[in-house]
Formats: structure tokens, C-alpha cells, sequence
């Protein structure tokens, strides 16, 4: 049975992990207060105490917005705790799954980011997150970097969530169409990198060391908010509530934010799926899935 230290366990995909993990052996769950990723120097402890082999990180700081002016916790959280968990895990012979983002790239490039893509965030968290990824390399310890796009989850606040509130409270939308990338259901992202997990059952560390390095994992397919927002509303399960009578395209400009975003940042995950054999659904039929469970 595998032992697997799974950290951020309330979070989108930590929520959906806990489940997909426990079918592979026993699976350590924490989130904040009972770890800390503010404490990086605390979470050695934490993993002496359990000598999982696999850590699942799927702890991370998100507030994109609010990262501009909390530059110094995001980096603690983002790029110090991973750090932190990847020399632990060296130590203790583990492995470690991290995850990542798209926003670790520019959005200029106008075609799917592939991994020997050159990074160039626009961002703090973008930037945090990169400096993540580059200190777990680092560490020499046995690791999966899987960056990932707009996860989603409709148990948590998320873009889906908030689509369908402004649509039953509402006349009318505004979305932006020039952002651009894939959504990503985070039960299916939790699910398949569960399943990835389990074709190294007899020895996680051994099978993660043969794989270790950067892939992309996101739905397949990649749209704009704004095609993303009409989906949901067509899918949305109760349509008598909603208000809005239209959705209409904007610009990013029209809506300045602290952070600037990539406008094109959709992930090509080809490298995952000829290494593993898997890919996660299009992005249309995990979002249909979503809004019926």
C-alpha cells in the first residue's frame, strides 16, 4: 500500500484528490492550520513525521490580484514551501507532485505553450509559481511539475460559479473573449494523476525518478472566457433562474486588474499524453460532467 502526504486537502483539488488518492493506500491529509505554507521551515516536520513516498502538493496561493500587493507571501507559498517539501522529500527517499500553472508564460506566442517553451511570467504569481517550479528541479528530489490551467470545481468558488450568480442576478454579461486558454475540471485532474500514480505502485519514488521533469496536464481543447461563460450557461441546471438575456464579448482592457494576464496561454499536453498514455477529456464534455454531479 502506498503512503501518500497529501497537503492542501480543502482546496479544489485537494478536495477531489483525498478521494481519487485513497483508492492507492493510506493518504495523510492537511491543510492550514495543521500545516503552514507561510512556515516553509515547518513543513520538514511535518513530512519526517508521516515518511510518505509520494508528497501531493496541491497547496498553492491563487489570489492572482492580490499577489502584486502581497509579493513576499505568495513567494513564501509558492515558491519557498515547494522548496522546503522537495529538500524533505529528498531526505526522506519520497517523491513529490506539484502542480503549476500556465501563467508562468506571456500569452505572446499566439499557439499552444509546450514545456521547451521559455517561461516569462507577467505577474507575481506567475513569478512566484516559476520559481517554484525551478527550486524543486533543484532539489534533486524525484518529482512530476504538472502545470495546469484554469481548474474549476462547482464545490468551490470558481469562474463556473461566479458565471452562473452574475447570470441569475444580471440583465446582461460582459466577458472577456481575448483571454485564452484550457478549463480544467479539478475532479478529473485529481483523477488522472491518480491514475498515473498507480502505474508505479510497487515503487512511486522509482517510477516518479524515470518520469521526473515538466509536463502540461489540461483539459483538451482551449477556449476563450467568454466561449467558456456561454458553455456554462448552456449548461447550466437551473436555467429557470436565470436572469441574463445575453453574453456579450469584451476586452481584457475594459477590465483593469493589479495583475496583468496572459492573453494567450492555452498548455499543449502532447508530452503527457505520448509519456503516459492519458489525456484528460475535452474541456466541453468535463464541464458538462461537472454541472451534472
Amino acid at each position: 500500500m502506498m503512503r501518500i502526504l497529501l497537503l492542501g486537502k480543502t482546496g479544489q483539488l485537494g478536495w477531489e484528490a483525498q478521494r481519487s488518492l485513497s483508492t492507492l493506500g493510506e493518504v495523510y491529509s492537511f491543510d492550514y492550520p495543521e500545516v503552514d505554507f507561510t512556515k516553509p521551515a515547518t513543513l520538514a516536520e511535518v513530512v519526517q513525521q508521516h515518511c510518505p513516498q509520494v508528497i501531493y502538493n496541491a497547496a498553492a496561493y491563487t489570489q492572482v490580484d492580490r499577489a502584486e500587493s502581497e509579493p513576499e507571501l505568495a513567494r513564501l507559498i509558492n515558491t519557498e514551501a515547494p522548496a522546503a517539501l522537495a529538500e524533505a522529500a529528498r531526505r526522506c527517499g519520497a517523491a513529490l507532485i506539484h502542480f503549476s500553472t500556465d501563467f508562468v508564460f506571456d500569452g505572446t506566442k499566439g499557439s499552444p505553450y509546450v514545456e521547451a517553451d521559455a517561461p516569462r511570467p507577467l505577474n507575481v504569481y506567475g513569478q512566484t509559481k516559476l520559481e517554484g517550479e525551478q527550486a524543486i528541479l533543484q532539489s534533486g528530489c524525484p518529482a512530476l511539475i504538472l502545470r495546469t490551467a484554469w481548474v474549476y470545481s462547482t464545490r468551490r468558488d470558481s469562474f463556473v460559479g461566479k458565471v452562473l450568480e452574475w447570470a441569475r442576478r444580471q440583465p446582461e454579461l460582459r466577458v472577456v473573449s481575448d483571454q485564452v486558454s484550457n478549463p480544467t475540471w479539478a475532479r478529473a485532474l485529481a483523477e488522472i494523476t491518480a491514475q498515473v500514480l498507480a502505474r508505479g505502485e510497487e515503487d512511486p519514488t522509482s517510477w516518479l525518478q524515470e518520469h521526473h521533469g515538466i509536463y502540461h496536464l489540461a483539459g483538451s481543447g482551449h477556449a476563450s472566457r467568454y466561449e467558456w461563460a456561454q458553455e456554462i450557461i448552456a449548461c447550466d441546471p437551473h436555467p429557470e433562474l436565470r436572469q441574463a438575456q445575453r453574453i456579450l464579448p469584451a476586452c481584457t482592457a475594459d477590465f483593469p486588474t493589479p495583475a496583468q494576464r496572459p492573453l494567450f496561454s492555452a498548455l499543449d499536453c502532447s508530452k503527457f499524453e505520448l509519456t503516459f498514455g492519458l489525456r484528460l477529456p475535452p474541456w466541453q464534455t468535463a464541464l458538462r460532467l461537472a454541472m451534472e454531479s
